[in-house]
């Protein structure tokens, strides 16, 4: 069969997401002890490197549709290569932040290019090959996070020494198994689709979930980011605030198996959404009394619950709402509502803590997650009454 097999882009998106996560979990650490900075500008920083990495996914995709995926994705993998070889050497102020941008961006890109790439995989269903590759990302959070821990001490030209090895092996992968005709080349044929109007219902349904999703992304970036200064700050070593995310992934995957065990039983898309929700509030208000890594850990337990039962609700529940001619665009909107929570969350953070305190910042995550269920609890009992 002369398409990508699925096991190549298994590997592709493990290692993509291993380089991933061998970054962002001491950015904010490294930026704030090592460069100085204060934690609104490390915010700052954050959001334009998420910035960088939704237009990277944007202009992807974009080009994904009219050109050749396999050049494509070739060029995106040696623009990563020659920024995490350039962060080995340049990485005091401002080559760290202008090269963690423009990381973001390379990396968005290669993740868009693997999910893209799946869509043209006939050989196994489309439920199957995104839980695959699911997979592989919190498989490589569990490596990247994992190799941070270890290489950080030593010092952070090791940290991206290692990602560079690992996007070269990726590199590798991908030109001598992505070249296939039945995968790389854009379809000629266009389809005519009539202007599709979503029932009022379904619209306000969904853009109140939307509104929700990124105001989780906002809190749940609070453990992302301004975590792992608190954490450190209490003395506790870096490697140690590392296993914490080590452990999500696990977690991740482990209630993930939990979760779909349990859907063929019960099956409540909005029961899940509103779960996981008020769990990710719980995380921080343990926060609030926790002060021992042990606590760390169960708050850490209660987030990945949480995580694992929201984050892959909101996104099944658009499919359900939305007809066959228009998911492919709220699927996008559902990542963009996701990516905005994603770039402002460090910056609000860094602020609320600049101003006042952890504490505050902890109180405050818990009740946005509490004022979510709530609100979007009753819109939902009102327009399905």
């Amino acid at each position: 069969m002369n398409e990508i097999k699925l096991r190549w882009l298994f590997m592709g998106s493990l290692i993509n997401n291993i380089a991933v996560s061998t970054v962002w979990p001491l950015t904010t650490v490294y930026m704030h002890d090592a460069l100085g900075k204060s934690l609104t500008e490390v915010g700052i920083i954050l959001f334009l490197y998420s910035a960088s990495n939704v237009l990277g996914n944007y202009i992807g995709g974009k080009l994904f549709d009219h050109h050749n995926r396999y050049i494509l994705t070739i060029l995106g993998i040696i623009f990563s290569i020659l920024v995490s070889a350039g962060l080995i050497f340049f990485n005091g102020w401002p080559a760290y932040p202008i090269g963690l941008v423009l990381f973001g961006f390379s990396t968005g890109w290669n993740l868009t290019m693997i999910n893209s790439l799946g869509t043209t995989v006939k050989m196994k269903s489309g439920r199957f090959i995104f839980n695959m590759l699911y997979l592989a990302q919190n498989v490589g959070v569990v490596f990247g996070t994992m190799a941070v821990g270890i290489l950080y001490p030593i010092g952070i030209s090791s940290v991206f020494l290692l990602s560079t090895i690992i996007l070269i092996i990726y590199g590798i992968n991908a030109i001598l198994t992505y070249n296939k005709s039945a995968s790389i080349h854009p379809s000629i044929k266009k389809v005519n689709k009539k202007r599709v109007k979503l029932p009022k219902p379904n619209l306000i349904i969904i853009m109140t979930f939307f509104v929700s999703l990124a105001l989780i992304w906002i809190v749940y970036e609070q453990w992302v980011s301004n975590m792992s200064v608190y954490i450190t700050g209490m003395g506790i070593p870096m490697s140690m605030y590392s296993l914490l995310w080590t452990l999500n992934a696990f977690l991740l995957v482990v209630f993930q198996l939990i979760i779909n065990w349990l859907a063929k039983y019960y099956d409540n898309l909005y029961f899940q959404i509103y779960f996981g929700i008020i769990f990710i509030g719980l995380s921080f208000f343990t926060l609030i009394f926790m002060h021992s890594y042990l606590g760390f850990v169960i708050s850490m337990i209660i987030l990945t619950l949480g995580e694992t039962s929201v984050i892959p609700a909101i996104p099944a529940l658009v499919n359900e709402l939305t007809p066959i001619t228009v998911k492919g665009k709220y699927q996008g909107l559902t990542n963009a509502w996701a990516s905005i929570g994603k770039a402002i969350g460090p910056l609000v953070g860094g602020i609320v803590i600049d101003i006042s305190s952890y504490q505050l910042l902890f109180i405050s995550s818990f009740a946005v997650c509490l004022i979510t269920v709530v609100i979007s609890f009753s819109i939902i009992k009102i327009l399905r009454e």
